[in-house]
């Protein structure tokens, strides 16, 4: 009865492997592309598959049923259907070759009833020759990550930012410790207060620091370009899109930080799209179905009071809530003039390096002159006077004729301004004193011109002069 029930399971096995042969040959070309070779063998490791023929030149009539380790060397293929036990990249010598092998055991409803083996790689040396290929392309990915790096890095670091004033002390130390998180930064100043300063060391103060740094400028794309720049699109997603699609901005940013400029100018639909980015964190390209995950630190900044664009529909609310996390309120140059001569040393310094230009100095009269003037351009305004200057002065020193002419002009004008303001002052105290004394002595002007502590003769020239007698 045992020997009827093995009689059974043997042949039930024999007819699992049958199918399985018969499966194989289904598919004998796709194993032909797909490997150097396979064998199939039974649980007694005798060859029932053979698609060596390529490999060793010898042909299936001439093995089948026949134990594997009489025909293939140094093979372990019989051991593996006996133990069940798989042994995958294995290099074993055929024919003089290290090759690279695979035996896995072939099992059903719990039993090993045969065993596969396939050749990987031929010769050790293909397995060499696919690492050295993985190598060069491992390295040219990284030769375009190194690029993207370089064009899209952050150059400004805190350093970069010198200030003696109170508010922006304060304001550095603020981001500073928005750098530590991925809080959304909202960054507001006038055109050239120094807002991208802020940005750039914001990303270079953070974990992102080794990610890209994307700058995008809302106000200098065309509207009907601002979607697929940011977002991209897939291959034929319009008519003139780029055959193989575009990587958009937000996805060249993934791991790194995005800064928004100029949002303000952004288009109310654009806001739309961007508030839903900001809160699923998702995408998809133009014309595309697959959801691009997306993992950035985002930086708002403006030159404009947001909050005014709001009341006149321009922009929305929800979406300044959004980005309005960790606010940074730049103070314009006129605000804190303290700190016009240590930015005018430090801009001297970078230009005469940039220009090939021997470094000039400020005399004390021309820094009067700068801290004088207004800047509704800020510091880059500053930067240009001082390029200016640096070009044309002749000598060591930079004097205030060396300055433009509105600049001289608006100093003149403040400092005669407050000369008569004082002026005034001084006169009106004066007279006010003078009539005082007089009152005090009745009229008798040597006692009011000893109260006065000054002689007789000049209290009646004062009289004279402010013309008191009327």
């Amino acid at each position: 009865m045992i020997m009827k029930q093995n009689e059974v399971e043997i042949e039930s096995s024999e007819d699992q492997l049958q199918q399985l042969k018969d499966s194989l040959e289904m598919i004998e070309e796709l194993l032909d592309n797909a490997y150097h070779g396979m064998v199939l063998v039974d649980h007694e490791g005798r060859i029932i598959k053979w698609n060596y023929e390529k490999l060793m030149g010898i042909k299936e009539e001439e093995v089948l049923m026949r134990p594997v380790e009489e025909i293939i060397e140094n093979t372990r293929l019989h051991i593996v259907a006996k133990t069940g036990e798989k042994e995958l990249f294995d290099v074993q010598k055929i024919q003089g070759y290290d090759m690279i092998t695979s035996r896995i055991p072939i099992v059903k409803d719990g039993r090993v009833i045969g065993a596969a083996g396939t050749v990987l790689f031929k010769d050790v040396k293909e397995l060499e020759s696919l690492v050295k290929r993985m190598k060069v392309l491992e390295s040219t990915v990284d030769e375009y990550r190194g690029e993207i790096k370089r064009l899209h890095r952050a150059k400004y670091s805190f350093e970069h930012i010198v200030t003696q004033n109170r508010q922006m002390i304060y304001l550095k130390e603020l981001a500073r410790k928005a750098a530590e998180s991925n809080s959304t930064v909202l960054i507001q100043g006038e055109s050239g207060t120094g807002k991208e300063f802020f940005a750039h060391a914001i990303h270079r103060a953070s974990l992102r620091r080794y990610g890209s740094f994307i700058t995008i400028n809302c106000a200098a794309i065309p509207n009907e370009l601002l979607e697929s720049e940011l977002f991209g699109y897939d291959a034929g997603a319009f008519t003139g899109a780029k055959k193989q699609g575009k990587v958009g901005k937000f996805e060249l940013g993934n791991g790194g930080t995005i800064v928004l400029d100029e949002i303000g100018a952004m288009p109310l639909e654009m806001q739309a799209k961007i508030l839903r980015i900001l809160e699923s964190r998702e995408f998809e390209r133009i014309g595309g179905n697959d959801r691009i995950q997306l993992d950035v630190r985002i930086i708002a900044a403006t030159n404009e009071p947001l909050e005014e664009a709001i009341k006149e529909g321009r922009f929305r609310q929800d979406l300044y809530y959004r980005l309005n996390v960790i606010p940074i309120e730049i103070p314009p140059l006129r605000e804190r003039i303290e700190d016009i001569p240590i930015l005018a040393q430090r801009i001297l310094e970078k230009l005469a390096v940039d220009l090939g230009i021997e470094m000039k100095e400020l005399t004390f009269e021309t820094i009067e002159v700068l801290k004088k003037y207004q800047w509704p351009g800020n510091v880059r305004e500053l930067r240009n006077t001082l390029e200016r200057a640096l070009n044309i002065v002749q000598g060591d020193m930079i004097y205030p004729e060396d300055l433009p002419g509105h600049l001289i002009e608006s100093s003149s004008k403040s400092s005669y301004s407050h000369s008569l303001l004082l002026k005034d002052i001084m006169a009106k105290t004066e007279i006010e004193a003078i009539q005082s004394a007089l009152r005090d002595s009745n009229g008798n002007k040597s006692v009011a011109a000893k109260q006065l502590g000054i002689h007789r003769t000049a209290l009646y020239k004062k009289i004279q002069a402010y013309e008191m007698n009327k």
